[in-house]
């Protein structure tokens, strides 16, 4: 089965599988069932036996998974394998948090790059990164041979930013505007909108 074959609603579930496993190695954990981690995820333990079938056999039954070793292939299965480097574009509220969250390089990125276009912003610091003229932006992702981008600009500039960066080679774009992005097939987007999930929460609330 090659990877255009598997259901994307499948990849999606992998990086929550991973996650539990890592958190079951923290605690000094060496094996597990899908039982086990279909309780810690509210998944039954049915799906994740038939999602992980559809990568190979992980695991023997009446004997459950090996931790480290399941781990491991889902990190190379999903290509973490290495560490992507990330540029962020945008350094507002949103582009600032990001720059500072610890949490990517322990989960396979890192972020090595970020832009604006706010005479006011460009040349000074954001933790460790120069934030730099989005005028270069392109041709610096291009040469730094960067892949994964995070979008936290307004609207009205998302879709003109979106073509310079897939121009550059981005494959992989994090949006966190709150606009639907046109893209080619080629390159995948994931869309970050907290006051859509506010709303959709909302519905619940008395």
């Amino acid at each position: 089965m090659t990877k255009q074959d598997i259901p994307d609603i499948v990849v999606g579930r992998l990086p929550f599988y991973l996650r539990s496993l890592q958190r079951m190695q923290q605690e000094g954990q060496q094996v597990t069932s899908s039982q086990e981690l279909g309780a810690r995820l509210g998944v039954s333990a049915a799906q994740i036996r038939k999602d992980l079938s559809q990568f190979g056999e992980f695991g023997k039954q009446g004997t459950g998974y090996n931790i480290q070793f399941l781990s491991n292939q889902l990190r190379k299965i999903l290509n973490l394998d290495q560490v992507w480097d990330m540029a962020i574009i945008g350094a507002g509220d949103v582009g600032n948090a990001l720059a500072h969250y610890s949490g990517f390089r322990n989960r396979g990125f890192q972020c090595t790059m970020i832009f604006d276009n706010t005479a006011e912003k460009i040349g000074g610091m954001i933790g460790t990164l120069v934030v730099k003229d989005v005028a270069y932006m392109a041709d610096e992702i291009q040469a730094a041979g960067i892949k994964v981008a995070m979008l936290a600009v307004p609207a009205d500039h998302a879709q003109e930013v979106t073509d310079l960066l897939i121009e550059a080679g981005v494959k992989a774009i994090l949006n966190y505007a709150p606009i639907q992005l046109s893209v080619p097939e080629s390159v995948r987007v994931e869309n970050i909108d907290p006051a859509t999930h506010l709303q959709r929460m909302s519905y619940y609330l008395k």
